[in-house]
């Protein structure tokens, strides 16, 4: 499902806040609709890519924060790759996030073609902004959490632009959004967010940052004791829930639910 959001198909990535070496043409990046001058690429509800509207992507759940992304050219990608989880998927790329080190490894398995770390370790934000066949990567850098104080632009949250969908996964994300972030990152078909209740943010937190995003489908992660329920719940009855039995799915933009919905896989 599209929604009836106003964006540019062919607005180029380069706000201050995801500033890059590499401008890539997002379209997934939203657009007030109090800007001045502004001819809009589409607002038509339904409105799909014809190209792409029937090419699916796979998504499989394999631990804790890391999602297996494959692309319709077959580019593999693991998030929040430590090793433990998503090695055996043989990925091409792989993205990480400090906070723990179940959320990176200085050691990924060779053979891996890109390391996107969401912090810079020469200091400042992460830029990453570049596309691997059929798929654009970029990231919006949030601060991370160390005792009492916060180290700004210490994380990320990355967006996978493939087939005409927009895939957003949160990470380990210790703080809420300002509209900056939201304008930043965009439209979000899909979104990958943890729901631990601590370590990240309180559900209630996370429920609040999902509910606006109010992507088509949700998928929880870092999920630790938190019963699904707590969850679920706050998201309240504008969002199904939909638990699958096993840790895969397929999605293209033509299948995408009709309702924003909170896909559970398996393993969650």
């Amino acid at each position: 499902m599209i929604r009836p959001l106003l964006f540019a198909c062919l607005l180029l990535v380069g706000s201050p806040a995801i500033a890059q070496e590499n401008r890539v043409v997002s379209k997934c990046m939203a657009i007030a609709q109090s800007v001045p001058g502004i001819t809009y690429a589409n607002f038509t509800p339904g409105w799909q890519p014809v190209a792409t509207a029937n090419e699916a992507v796979t998504i499989t759940y394999a631990g804790h924060s890391t999602y297996l992304i494959e692309t319709p050219a077959g580019v593999r990608i693991a998030t929040d790759f430590s090793g433990v989880y998503g090695s055996e998927f043989n990925p091409r790329v792989v993205t990480m996030n400090k906070a723990h080190r179940t959320h990176y490894t200085d050691h990924p398995p060779q053979g891996i073609e890109y390391v996107l770390r969401g912090w810079n370790p020469a200091g400042g934000p992460a830029h990453h902004a570049l596309t691997v066949d059929d798929v654009t990567i970029r990231n919006v850098p949030t601060d991370i959490r160390h005792g009492a104080a916060m180290e700004k632009d210490g994380n990320s949250i990355f967006i996978f632009e493939v087939a005409g969908l927009c895939i957003g996964h949160l990470g380990h994300l210790h703080h809420r959004l300002d509209n900056a972030h939201y304008g930043a990152i965009g439209r979000l078909d899909i979104v990958m967010v943890p729901i631990d209740g601590g370590m990240t943010l309180s559900v209630q937190a996370m429920s609040d940052i999902t509910t606006r995003l109010y992507s088509s489908m949700i998928l929880p992660m870092h999920r630790h004791a938190t019963p699904l329920s707590v969850f679920t719940r706050l998201m309240g009855d504008g969002f199904a829930v939909d638990f699958r039995s096993t840790d895969t799915l397929s999605v293209s933009l033509k299948t995408l639910p009709d309702r924003p919905t909170i896909v559970i896989l398996s393993g969650v």
